[in-house]
């Protein structure tokens, strides 16, 4: 295997973008918060609410000590709402079990609400500077088809980690800049459709381009519409929770208009189980 490292660490110094959370002295909170806000959101939508969070709720203790309700309506279009409620259930854990510090060890920070392998791993590298691989799905596809010679990657498994960790340099540095690397390459040039196979840094050593670009099928599981899902009823709803007075509103009139009323009452039963709402005395409510 040719050195990958070199070329694409140079390339992502003279090209990538200047997103937020690579400023130096981000602060560990701060890329805490762009990874859960990142998870399945593109990066265009997250910047600005991102940076709104922040001034907001510059600690975990700033958010812990505020209503759940109000994460959940400032989460306002970056989908998944539960994930509002797991950071904010994360800022409580990290103000009374750390002394409001975002822990830096893997397994303390996977013990978070709502952190996962690759969010853990992020933190730890992204904000501290530790060695270890950090895999998104831009990482798997970039390694599918540079080592692997496949046009997509397979679902995610662990091995995923084991195959970054191989082709991480020992220099902390440049291994972080390498995983920040890899991210980039598949998020802008090694994309899932079109990829720029003439721009990428690492061209000579894809397998996949010397294979001849075969298209070696997707074994993903799709993730199904969004338009007429439960997905969106429960979308109708919360946006009806964020803008009401005290963010409640009578049962009967939240989302009335929705044209499936049994899919109405199927997302407001399923945001309650979620703890994304609450109910009582026929007035539904976000979350105290």
């Amino acid at each position: 295997m040719s050195d990958l490292v070199t070329p694409l660490n140079a390339w992502f110094r003279a090209h990538s973008r200047p997103l937020p959370w690579r400023a130096p002295g981000y602060g560990a909170w701060g890329v805490l918060v762009s990874e859960f806000m990142l998870q399945q959101t593109p990066v265009a939508r997250v910047v600005p609410l991102l940076e709104a969070w922040l001034s907001r709720w510059p600690t975990p203790a700033d958010l812990a000590s505020a209503p759940p309700a109000e994460a959940v309506q400032h989460w306002a279009n970056l989908g998944y709402p539960r994930r509002a409620l797991w950071l904010h259930r994360a800022a409580v854990e990290i103000r009374d079990r750390h002394d409001n510090v975002v822990p830096r060890d893997v397994e303390a920070l996977l013990a978070l609400t709502g952190v996962g392998d690759y969010t853990a791993r992020a933190v730890a590298v992204f904000a501290y500077g530790d060695h270890h691989p950090v895999v998104d799905t831009n990482t798997r596809r970039v390694i599918a088809r540079v080592i692997g010679g496949r046009s997509q990657p397979g679902p995610a498994a662990r091995r995923d980690l084991d195959e970054m960790a191989a082709l991480l340099p020992s220099d902390r540095t440049e291994a972080a800049t390498f995983n920040a690397a890899t991210m980039e390459l598949g998020a802008v040039i090694c994309t899932a459709r079109t990829p720029r196979c003439a721009e990428c840094p690492i061209a000579q050593s894809c397998a996949w381009r010397a294979a001849g670009y075969p298209d070696t099928g997707d074994t993903r599981r799709r993730q199904a519409r969004y338009e007429g899902s439960d997905r969106q009823a429960r979308g109708a709803v919360l946006r009806v929770l964020r803008t009401a007075n005290g963010h409640a509103a009578p049962i009967d009139g939240v989302a009335a208009d929705w044209p499936d009323q049994a899919q109405r009452d199927r997302a407001i039963d399923s945001l309650i189980a979620d703890g994304l709402a609450e109910a009582s005395d026929g007035i539904l409510r976000l979350p105290r």
